[in-house]
Formats: C-alpha cells, structure tokens, sequence
C-alpha cells in the first residue's frame, strides 16, 4: 500500500513541477518561491531513487528549464547548456569536494573558480569572426529561443569583439540580468504609467529579453555578464587550461564578467568566499541567489564529466532562501508616530532569509489592492537582509472558499478618531493629533518645538523618557512635572532637571499664534496659525467658529477649515487647551484693529537672513501684527525686503528689481515706533 502512494506521489509531483516550470520559464509568472520548487524536486528526486522503475524520460527531474515560445524561432545548441546540481548547507558542500577528490584519486587542494549566482535568464551568444551573429534563451538545454534583436539591444553586449586574437566561432554564455537600481526605476515608471509592476529583477529581466519588440528591450535597463565559454572552432591561441583564465580572456575580447569573480585553493576557501559575499548580498548591484563553485581546471573538468542533466565538476551553493510560502492569517492595523494607519499582516510563522518571520507589512490600502490579497491566502513573502518583510504575490491557485476582503478602517484602532486619505496620498493617517496615544510623543515634540512653545531642554528623547515613564500623557502634564519625578529618569540630573522647569515656567507666556500651531492642528503651519489668531483673537472665539465663518480667514480653504472645527468640537482636545489655561498658559490680548488702520495693511514683505536681535519667526509674527502679508519669495510685488546677516540669493533678487531693502537696524527702529 505504502509503495502504491509513493508512486501515486511520483506522478502528482511531476504534474506539479512540469506545471511550474511551465509558469517560470514560459510565462515568465513563477507562483511559487524557488525555496519551495527545490523542495519539491528534491523530494522527486528521492522518490525516483527509491523506485528506479518508475523512470520517465519526462519527468522534471530529466530536463533543464522549459520549451522555446513559439512566438519566436528555434535555435538548436550544438552543446546542450544544462543546469547545475544544488548545495543548501556546508555539509553537502564538502560532499561535493569529497566526491571530485575520490573520482580524481587527487592528494592535493583543488583550485575553484567561484561566481554569484546571478538571478536572470541564461543565454548564448554566438560571435563570428568577431560579430555577433546569434543569441538565444536556453530553452529546455537542447533547444531555445532565438533572441538576437533583443540581445543586441543590451548596452553591455559588444556587438563586435576587440582585438584580433579571438575564434573564428565563438559562443559565449552568461546571465542576462537587471541591476537592482534599473528594477526600482523600472517599476516606479510602471507604476506612473498605471501598468503592471515586476515582482522581483528576475521577472522584469526575463519579461523585458523575451518582448517580441526589441523597441521595448531596448528601453529596460538589462545588462549581461560571461560566465562560461561554450562551443569553440579555430581559435587563433589556446585557450588557457583555467576556467578562470578563460573568463579574464573573455574580458579582453570586450565581454563583461562579474567583478565578485574569484578564484581560490581548496573547500574551506570556497565557503569562506560563500560566506564573505553572503554577508555583503543585500549592498551588491544586482540580485544573486547563491555562489557557482566550478573546478578551476578544464582538463579536470573534462575527466570529472557529467551526469544526465548537470556537470560533475560544478554546483551552487544556495543562499538561506529569502522567499517563502506562508499563510496569511490575519491583518491588523497600527498607528505610526505621525497617524499614518498601516496594515500588519499576521502569517503562519516560517523560516525565511535566516529568520522566522511572523509578521509582514502591507504598507497601505492601495498595496492591499494590488495584491489583490485576502485574509486565509496563500502568500509569497521575501525578507531580504535586514528589510522588513513583505508579501510579494497570492498564489490565486490555493484561495480557499473562505478566504475574506481586507477591510481598511474607517476610524482609528487606538483612540477612534476619523481616518482621513487625502487625495493623491496613498498613506492613510488618524486625525486624533494630540488625543491619540500612538502619536502621543511626536505631538509632544512638536509642541514644545522652537516655532511651537520654544521649551528649552525637552528634546526628543526626554520626551520619549517622559512617556515610556507615563509621567506624560499630554501637553498638560509637561508643566504639572515636579523635580522629584524629573530626576528620577535616567541620565537626567537635578541642574538639568531644574533647568528645564525653569524653561517650562517661561514658555507659559506665548502667543495665541503659536498656542494654535503648538496644538498640532493637521494643516495648520505657522502662517495658518497667525491669520486664524488674529482674525479671531481669542481661544473662546475660534471655539465656536463655523466652518463658513473659519473659511473667511486668509489663506484657509474648505479643507483647514474642517480640520479646525473637528479639532475644536473635539471634548478631548478642548479639556487639553482649558488645562492648559488653568496651569497658566497666557499670551496678551489682541487689540481689536481696523485692517485699513494697520501701518502695513496691504504690504508683502519678505525676511531672508539671520538677525541677531531676534529670530526670523518672532520678527515675522510683528510683521504680520502690523498688517503686512509675509511671503517666502521675492517678486515684483514685494514691498519690501528685511535682509539679516548672510541674505542670499533672495537679496540679489530684490535689488536687481528694484525693490527696497531694510537692514535688521531699520526694521528695529520701525517696530521700536509702532510700540513692538
């Protein structure tokens, strides 16, 4: 019975691996990680072992790759180009070596040379008397795909070669691959164009050789290196005995090899070179999922042989897999320090880039659209070195019936406020500000920031302390904080911790301007916050403001006006503004003016520079109290300009316009007039 579902279990795996290969090497649209087809042919590959009767002339595990497209003509290699045998741990490495030294009755270390594994589309590119003549896919090992315009296409593939001294026939084989930075301006420009982006530089390489119009190979950023020579007539010289030789022969007929190339003595160096480039994978230029390991000498090549599909004298060491099949459990949703919402999807745990990863991010609503992905799938998840995980694909062909939509919040999971997507954003962000625990230490930072409250001595990390000491909730408990709970923290002292009271004491008295800017409100930057100040002039004002009424400020359309009343009809947010009051926050009333009775009413001034008296912000906030509009650019219609020490670029502007000029000692003398 057992020996029935083993070969029961034969054929099932040859049905599946044969439909794989059909998805990766004809359609270019692999839906399972390579990690899980070694798997499964590693598997087969014990099964036929065990049952040699069960031998099939079609099985997965007689071939290499998969057969040519009809869309293009065939090409028949005169040598096969096969694939290589795998290693995945060092054990099977040194086995490797074992079995060439015993086959080779040979006493001393072997030379090898080692080459990343570049993740692209094997090719063969024929050179006649120097020209290119001939390109073509690998196909199935016997039989490929001619590709000749599209290679020609390559900037890196000479279309003749340099020097004199090369074969009349030359057939060189290397990868076709996309740089890594080629992919990322790939996409973007996929992405912009609303079309279908890549999963990975393998996909976008082997969609962009195989384009049936060399037009659109030639616009994708591909790239080629050597690694191997394949058939040969009449060379001029010998080719030298070393495969490593051979390559530096290559390059100097014009051919590019990879850089990483190396050649080194004996096993132990072969894994010390594995080692060394695994470390440095994730800052290499292009992608590689393993190291080639290949007996450095030829004539020891040609007496090691093959097997039925692979040379004797090679293999590939793979890297720790860095994609993987999961389940996607479930999605929940974080709130950042910003009130960006962003979807954590929960997985079955597994093994994957050298970690077990539970978690991956889905980034936002859009990427969940892309994907098409739902709860109960089956996914594709990569990590990549220290980059945080993140599902790549669904395999749509394992969805079960009751796999459900992902459904983006609507309100914020941690204090319930609206979440709000502002068009032509693709991050949705809560609009709880100062309520919402998750933004509690950034809405902290900015509050007591130097155009905010200006508390000296609460930076960032005290205000990290503070909360992780939950000696802070909101701006309210900064000036209720007492000398015993400051020194208590860590790293900080009783003169640091009395300085900072002091400068607590001292930011009580601000302006209603920067009180409103303090507040956090989204949308409402300095400017925003000055005219809401002084079109309204008191807190209890703005309170009661109608969103038609706040629309009548300069500067605030229908979108800052709603922002400001749902901040203002907030309970929370208005228990923070009155404690506030109550721990004496103050600022001077402001005097009820005519616009027409203003000195500067009408007048656009521009301040560039620093001035010593005071800051840019200060001056700026009396400008916009005598009426003037203040703006960040000079242009014909500037009245004035108040130039501080190091003006720039904007000083040259006004003077060659003709307009007039104030130094800090001018603008001084006028405020000093106006009772500023």
């Amino acid at each position: 019975m057992s020996d029935l579902l083993d070969l029961a279990r034969i054929e099932e795996l040859r049905e599946q691996l044969n439909e794989y290969n059909y998805q990766y090497y004809v359609q270019d649209e692999p839906t399972i990680p390579d990690v899980e087809y070694d798997r499964l042919l590693r598997e087969l590959q014990a099964l036929e072992t065990q049952y040699p009767e069960s031998f099939s002339a079609l099985s997965p595990t007689q071939k290499v790759g998969g057969a040519a497209l009809s869309a293009f003509s065939q090409v028949t290699h005169e040598v096969p180009m096969l694939s290589l045998d795998n290693a995945f741990s060092a054990e099977e490495m040194t086995a490797f070596n074992k079995r060439i030294c015993e086959r080779l009755t040979h006493a001393s270390d072997i030379d090898y040379c080692c080459e990343p594994k570049l993740d692209g589309l094997a090719v063969s590119i024929v050179y006649e008397n120097g020209q290119l003549v001939r390109a073509a896919t690998r196909g199935d090992g016997k039989v490929g795909e001619d590709i000749t315009q599209n290679v020609r296409t390559i900037a890196n593939v000479p279309l003749a070669l340099r020097g004199s001294d090369f074969p009349q026939w030359l057939e060189v084989r290397g990868e076709v691959f996309m740089p890594k930075s080629g992919f990322n301006l790939l996409n973007e420009q996929q992405a912009e164009k609303k079309l279908k982006t890549f999963a990975n530089p393998r996909n976008a390489a082997a969609g962009s050789l195989r384009q049936l119009d060399s037009k659109i190979t030639a616009s994708r950023p591909l790239a080629f290196y050597a690694y191997s020579m394949g058939l040969v007539k009449a060379p001029v010289e010998p080719l030298p005995n070393s495969h490593y030789a051979r390559l530096q022969t290559l390059a100097e007929w014009g051919l590019p090899i990879c850089r990483d190339t190396q050649k080194v003595t004996n096993i132990d160096a072969c894994l010390g070179y594995f080692t060394d480039l695994g470390a440095r994978r994730d800052a290499l230029s292009y992608d590689i999922d393993g190291i080639v390991f290949k007996v450095d000498d030829i004539e020891l090549q040609q007496k090691l042989g093959f097997v039925a599909k692979a040379p004797r004298w090679a293999i590939a060491h793979k890297f720790p897999a860095q994609e993987e099949l999961t389940q996607l459990l479930d999605v929940e949703f974080q709130v950042g320090r910003t009130g960006a919402i962003t979807p954590v999807a929960r997985l079955q745990p597994v093994f994957v880039g050298g970690v077990t990863v539970a978690n991956a991010t889905l980034h936002n609503a859009d990427e969940i659209q892309r994907l098409g992905v739902k709860i109960h799938d089956t996914v594709i998840i990569r990590r990549a070195g220290d980059v945080i995980p993140q599902i790549v694909s669904v395999v749509l062909a394992q969805r079960p019936e009751h796999a459900e939509p992902i459904v983006f919040p609507t309100h914020c999971p941690v204090c319930s406020s609206r979440v709000e997507k502002v068009a032509g954003e693709a991050v949705a962000k809560c609009t709880g500000g100062l309520i919402c625990a998750a933004q509690r230490k950034q809405s902290l930072i900015h509050f007591a920031s130097r155009k905010a409250f200006d508390i000296d001595g609460l930076g960032d990390k005290l205000v990290e302390l503070l909360v992780d000491a939950k000696l802070v909730q909101t701006p309210v408990d900064l000036f209720n904080l007492s000398l015993v709970e400051l020194i208590s923290l860590e790293r900080v002292g009783e003169k640091s911790a009395l300085n900072l009271l002091s400068s607590l004491e001292k930011a009580k008295t601000t302006t209603l301007a920067k009180f409103l800017y303090a507040l956090g409100i989204k949308e409402v930057g300095e400017t925003t916050a000055a005219n809401l100040a002084l079109h309204f002039r008191t807190i209890e004002a703005l309170k009661i403001a109608s969103v038609a009424e706040l629309m009548e400020v300069d500067d605030v359309g229908e979108v800052v006006a709603q922002h400001v009343h749902d901040f203002m009809q907030t309970p929370e947010n208005l228990a923070i503004i009155d404690g506030l009051r109550d721990v004496g926050v103050n600022w001077p009333n402001i005097e009820i003016r005519n616009p027409d009775s203003l000195p500067l009413n009408g007048q656009t001034i521009v301040l560039t520079g620093s001035l010593s008296s005071m800051g840019r912000n200060d001056a700026k906030a009396i400008f916009m109290e005598l009426g003037a509009k203040v703006a960040g650019s000079v242009s014909a219609k500037t009245d004035f300009l108040v130039a501080g020490e190091k003006a720039g670029s904007k000083l040259t502007k006004a003077t060659s316009l003709g307009v007039a000029v104030w130094d800090e000692d001018k603008m001084l003398a006028y405020f000093a007039e106006q009772g500023r």
